[in-house]
């Protein structure tokens, strides 16, 4: 299920932004050192207008606490002139600090992406033979009399009586013994028109099955046989047995399938945007179901050259040594593709860290340090290439050396909206976005850009039902997180894999078996890494990843409707970018946050009403 989602798109209005109105009080005054935070929030400020930093609407002239929330206000400073120019700010260092800034400079450097897909495993079309009737005739014996059975070349497969067999063996026989007969003859014309009626009979009974080590048995018994043996013309597995002795048989009729599983297919579903990063006698890693944790090896043969424009994607044929047969034709696999990107003329390419550029649309911005003004930031807007890991790949707007903003972008970003600078969201400055809201019901609240997720058709019940048992899992973790229980959300988690494992993937139709196969793999990954969390807080970072692909799996598959399945956000998680969650009846548990901001969100939207649901509160956009 690959989504092309715009990394802050999901930030809604950018309320969240009003973050930044705390230290953008502290860039325009002068204060103690860089490392004395507590006499900043013991001094006395003096400011004209006060505000609320997540409700930037409300300006008040004494500090106080905020109408809406409750929090307390905070000074809001007012820009000097637009001295620093309209993409720029400057930040004293007490206020980089308080704001996390970081750094980091633009380098050259080999980078590698990695792809994950999913596949099943085939026989190797090059290495099936089938096993034809050659001649009309009754099949007396089968010596292999099922499936699954091993064979080994020239093995005996059954026998078979056919008067025309008889007869090619007796016009054999009668050449050979008219050659014998001209041996003494002058007539040299002679004696080659009988070598090429006995040549002629043998090429006969070898294109009808028989061996050359039968056709001499013949030649030296010196009478033909009724039934004749056909054996195995390769070493293999037989995978389709269609005769049953006693039955006759036509030319052509089919009897066996011999198939050499010593080298199997597996073959994988590519999506066109990863499709660049595919190339012939590229290594691919895979795992199956049967064998957890154990890898295999593969290398990239085939790449079809027709997309599927139904499914978006390509079918990549990968050769897969199988000596000891523990691989088996049908069986799912879990594929892992490193590749290495190369910049122009095959140098290492300029990179930046992931946590750099702020994308929306066609459009990434970054801000790069001044170098001749410390603590002065500029914004600018770049071309970036593919995302590589922890790296974005830079092909225009930067140069090798300059310092970014890895840390902290987003709050100099919103800070300019403050401002009515221009921005990442906002391109020609203007007034600063619309307050966060909290609970339900709140008038403005933001909707996040959905992701572009179809639903699958004919799904059966039966399946969804099974996948209820997934979402009392992922809504038991969910809760536990709201309500601060660090253990219980452990648990919860740990018992999520066992819970997909139980889902019955034959259900579905074809079409669906590439979109669960991802999110199974993604949905087990999130889970178990929230089970080995070393604490709530990364706990919870993960658990946006999980709730991502839990809502595009109830988007794609849906449920069995009896349970009301509601997504909430709040713009305040994942430090501002902003997050959603799912819910099994209203009313707002937060798990990013817990106790600290428990009401903090809203529903945006209701996946499924339930057989049993109450009305939904406002903002609901289904």
């Amino acid at each position: 299920m690959k989504i092309t989602q715009n990394r802050w798109v999901r930030m809604g209005g950018l309320a969240v932004a009003l973050f930044a109105t705390f230290f953008l009080g502290l860039s325009r005054r002068s204060g103690p050192s860089e490392g004395d935070h507590s006499s900043h929030a013991s001094e006395e400020i003096e400011a004209s207008v006060w505000t609320c930093s997540m409700h930037p609407q409300i300006q008040m002239p004494t500090p106080g606490l905020c109408p809406i929330c409750g929090m307390d206000l905070i000074p809001l400073a007012t820009d000097s002139g637009g001295a620093d120019g309209p993409r720029s700010l400057t930040l004293s260092p007490g206020a980089q600090k308080i704001a996390e800034i970081q750094t980091t400079a633009v380098t050259r450097q080999a980078v590698e992406t990695t792809l994950r897909m999913v596949g099943k495993l085939e026989a190797d079309e090059t290495r099936i033979r089938e096993i034809s009737a050659w001649v009309p005739g009754r099949i007396d014996r089968l010596y292999i009399d099922y499936t699954g059975v091993p064979v080994r070349s020239g093995q005996r497969l059954f026998d078979l009586y056919s008067p025309e067999l008889y007869s090619a063996q007796e016009e054999l026989l009668q050449a050979i013994k008219a050659s014998e007969a001209l041996t003494r003859s002058g007539l040299e014309s002679t004696r080659r028109s009988a070598n090429r009626t006995i040549d002629a009979s043998r090429k006969r009974l070898e294109l009808w099955g028989l061996t050359a080590a039968q056709i001499e048995e013949i030649e030296k018994r010196g009478e033909p046989s009724d039934h004749v043996t056909i054996v195995a013309p390769m070493s293999g597995i037989v995978l389709h047995k269609d005769a049953v002795e006693g039955s006759y048989v036509q030319t052509g009729t089919h009897v066996f399938a011999i198939a050499d599983l010593s080298v199997l297919w597996l073959k994988l579903d590519v999506y066109e945007s990863d499709l660049a990063w595919m190339a012939l006698g590229q290594a691919v890693t895979f795992e199956t179901e049967t064998y957890p944790g154990q890898k295999f090896e593969g290398t990239v043969a085939f790449i079809d050259p027709v997309l599927d424009e139904r499914s978006r994607s390509v079918k990549v044929r990968i050769n897969v040594r199988n000596p000891n047969g523990r691989l088996k034709p049908g069986m799912f696999a879990r594929a892992i593709v490193s590749a290495a990107i190369q910049g122009e003329d095959d140098t290492a390419p300029l990179v930046i860290p992931a946590s750099a550029p702020l994308v929306t649309g066609t459009r990434a911005v970054v801000y790069v340090d001044d170098p001749n003004q410390p603590g002065k930031f500029h914004g600018r807007e770049v071309v970036l290439g593919p995302e590589a890991g922890d790296f974005f790949v830079v092909l225009e707007g930067l140069e090798e050396g300059e310092l970014v903003v890895s840390n902290g972008s987003f709050k100099i970003d919103s800070a300019l909206q403050i401002l009515a600078k221009q921005s990442m969201m906002s391109p020609e400055g203007g007034a600063p976005a619309p307050g966060h809201q909290h609970g339900e019901g709140s008038p403005g609240a933001p909707t996040e850009v959905r992701r572009e997720v179809e639903e699958i058709a004919d799904v059966p019940q039966e399946f969804r039902v099974q996948l209820d048992q997934v979402l009392g899992r992922y809504f038991a973790l969910s809760s536990a997180l709201s309500h601060d229980d660090f253990e219980a959300a452990k648990t919860a988690a740990a018992g999520l894999p066992g819970a997909l494992q139980a889902v019955d993937h034959t259900l579905l139709p074809n079409v669906g078996h590439l979109p669960w196969g991802k999110a199974h793999e993604q949905l087990a990954l999130a889970s178990k890494a929230i089970a080995t969390a070393s604490d709530i807080e990364t706990a919870r970072k993960v658990f946006y990843d999980l709730s991502v692909e839990m809502i595009d799996t109830v988007r794609a598959f849906r449920s069995s409707g009896k349970t009301p399945v509601l997504v909430y956000h709040c713009p305040m998680a994942m430090g501002g970018a902003g997050a959603d969650w799912l819910q099994p009846a209203a009313g707002t548990e937060n798990p990013y946050y817990g106790s600290k901001m428990f009401k903090c969100g809203s529903q945006t939207e209701t996946l499924i009403a339930g057989s049993d649901a109450a009305p939904s509160p406002a903002h609901d956009h289904n």
